[in-house]
């Protein structure tokens, strides 16, 4: 009766249920599917996955649970770029290929690529800051932020962890203030005109998706006007249990698909299928700047990076640091094959010294005369072309060259340990570019463009000595060394740094300097706002809040904090000398301190400090 009511309702709807004539669960259900979830059920069937529906009770019971099921498999297949058939399609070849223990450098010889290497504050850094802020203002902005902080000890999503802890900013608001910093020079520079607003793109998960919108509503953008803020939420992707790619369900509940996350490399066919790409172009956009969320440094860089990328015509421009050979970062490395094809592509540390191995080079990665490898160590960060990038997604549709990484019960690889799933990286977008594709990078001091937040103290203290801690400890003190060096730089008598341990890691403390992007987006800005004869001491804290203060002749020894609004200038000198701010020691393991601060070791006990105000317009002096 029920197959003959089912068949009934399917003519009416005419739709051919035989697919489903050798499943009777699926079958004797499908009367209560409207026609594009019979549609979807049909793909599943035909792509070998009829073992979905093998546990299906009768229609009536848990009926609801089954729509939602496909509720579900129409969200993975419209996130994903030609659908879940594509996917398990890819998904298959890359497990054979898995299994087989293919090598993906088969047929490929590494050389060093082509490249800019740039050393702070010379002339011809100097001159690519100045293109790149000239040409900030036909940029956009996205930053990828699906993350949790849990690997740092830090319950919060990572953009709302302070990146230092004189002010208490938190890296999106200092990316925020940095691009609006940019925005405000980039349309100085140009004069005239219509002042254009950069747009700025966080890519969110279901992890990050609400905290991070709740961040900028209780912060009102912090200064950046809502519609120039645009979040996209991606998707995850359904997990496989075999080889044969049979999608793996829910241990907790059998109507619905195990998902984990695809990696980072989804935010191309998010900004691809957002339609945010042709808003841009048709705005008269140039470039498009990816940067990931706990690389407070990374500012530093971008200006001159952008200067590189206007200079030379790169479609493609990574950022990149000085690597030692075998260090733990990937390396930007030009592949050729024997057939003739080439690309610039960041290869994981690891696999990169067996490849040049195999390849002739029977030292594999060695440094150079340099005492680096000659392969710079990729940070994460692209400027892509924004034409060529248009026509790069409309031939892939948004989608990035997999990998799939699963984890077999034995040497067998018959079978997995847990499910598996592919995934994606957002620097492997180059993999599928022609050969015209002008493809480069920017390499830039560590010290002035990377020091990423992502270990826990645990984790951290095991890092052998001289090797990069990448914790919130190392983080924070890479800002005050920058700071120090930059000023310095300009000029400046700094005092050398002590080594202290916080947190079971040795590291440079430099006097605790910071200052608001405003005040020195670029060297030529901090060159611009210190003169004389300046000088500060080891153990010395500054901060500076305001656009329009400048520093001459001051003797620093102790705690100095200045902030005013942009239409008040404020000349700061003399002898300013106080107790100052002491850092504390605090043991990450200490519950009574709030998170962000025990995960860093240390906290500042304020005991004195010589502050300055101005909320006025006019031009004040600070003559201690």
């Amino acid at each position: 009766m029920e197959a003959a009511v089912a068949t009934e309702s399917l003519s009416k709807l005419n739709i051919n249920g035989d697919f489903a004539s050798s499943l009777p669960n699926l079958h004797k259900n499908l009367h209560l599917l409207s026609p594009q979830q019979v549609e979807l059920a049909k793909m599943l069937v035909e792509k070998g996955q009829s073992h979905l529906f093998e546990h299906w009770p009768e229609p009536g019971v848990d009926d609801g649970e089954k729509k939602s099921f496909f509720d579900q498999v129409a969200r993975l297949n419209s996130s994903y770029p030609g659908g879940l058939a594509s996917y398990i399609k890819i998904a298959r070849e890359l497990l054979a290929d898995s299994k087989a223990g293919k090598n993906p450098f088969d047929g490929f010889t590494p050389s060093v690529p082509t490249g800019e290497n740039l050393s702070h504050g010379d002339e011809n850094f100097i001159k690519f800051e100045e293109a790149g802020v000239r040409e900030a203002q036909n940029a956009a902005f996205v930053l990828v932020a699906g993350g949790l902080g849990e690997r740092l000890g830090y319950n919060g999503i990572k953009v709302a962890l302070p990146f230092e802890t004189i002010t208490g900013t938190c890296f999106l608001q200092n990316y925020i203030e940095s691009v609006l910093a940019l925005q405000e020079a980039s349309y100085r520079m140009t004069q005239g005109g219509q002042k254009k607003e950069i747009p700025f793109v966080i890519m969110t998960s279901d992890d990050t998706h609400a905290r991070t919108l709740e961040l900028l509503e209780s912060h009102s953008y912090f200064g950046m006007k809502p519609t120039q803020v645009k979040l996209l939420k991606q998707e995850k992707v359904a997990c496989l249990e075999d080889n044969d790619a049979k999608l793996a369900l829910d241990p907790q509940n059998k109507f619905r698909v195990q998902t984990k996350p695809h990696g980072h490399g989804d935010v191309h066919s998010l900004l691809y299928s957002s339609g945010l790409l042709y808003e841009w172009r048709d705005a008269g956009l140039r470039w498009v700047l990816f940067f990931q969320d706990t690389n407070g440094l990374l500012f530093k860089a971008i200006p001159a990076s952008i200067g590189v990328s206007v200079t030379k015509g790169y479609h493609v421009n990574s950022l990149a640091v000085p690597r030692k050979a075998k260090e733990a970062i990937g390396g930007i490395t030009k592949l050729t094959h024997t057939d003739g094809r080439s690309m610039v592509i960041n290869v994981e540390y690891n696999q990169l010294d067996p490849l040049l191995r195999a390849t002739g080079f029977p030292d594999g990665d060695v440094n150079c005369e340099t005492g680096y490898s000659p392969f710079p160590g990729n940070i994460n960060q692209l400027i892509l072309e924004l034409d060529a990038y248009i026509e790069e997604l409309k031939k892939t549709g948004g989608g990035i060259k997999e990998f799939v990484n699963p984890k077999y019960k034995d040497a067998s690889k018959t079978s997995f340990k847990s499910s598996t799933r592919l995934e994606c990286m957002m620097q492997d977008y180059p993999k599928t570019l022609p050969p015209s594709a002008r493809v480069g990078f920017t390499v830039m001091d560590t010290w002035l463009a990377y020091a990423p937040v992502k270990n826990n103290p645990e984790d951290a203290a095991k890092v052998p000595k001289g090797n990069p801690y990448h914790s919130a400890t190392s983080g924070e003190m890479a800002i005050y060394r920058a700071n120090s060096l930059i000023l310095r730089k300009a000029g400046v008598q700094v005092d050398n740094p002590v080594n202290e341990v916080f947190n079971g890691q040795e590291v440079e403390v430099w006097p605790r300097i910071v200052w608001k992007p405003t005040w020195g987006l670029t060297f030529a800005d901090v060159r611009s706002k210190v003169s004389g004869n300046c000088s500060i001491t080891q153990r010395s804290t500054l901060a500076i809040k305001g656009q329009n203060i400048f520093v001459k002749d001051l003797f620093l020894d102790g705690a100095l904090m200045i902030d005013s609004i942009d239409e008040a200038e404020i000349k700061v000198g003399g002898s300013v000398q106080n107790k100052g701010w002491i850092l504390e020691k605090v043991d990450y393991k200490d519950t009574s301190v709030p998170e962000e601060i025990r995960i860093r070791g240390f906290r500042f006990k304020k005991i004195e400090q010589l502050e300055k105000h101005c909320s006025e317009p006019g031009k004040f002096e600070l003559k201690a």
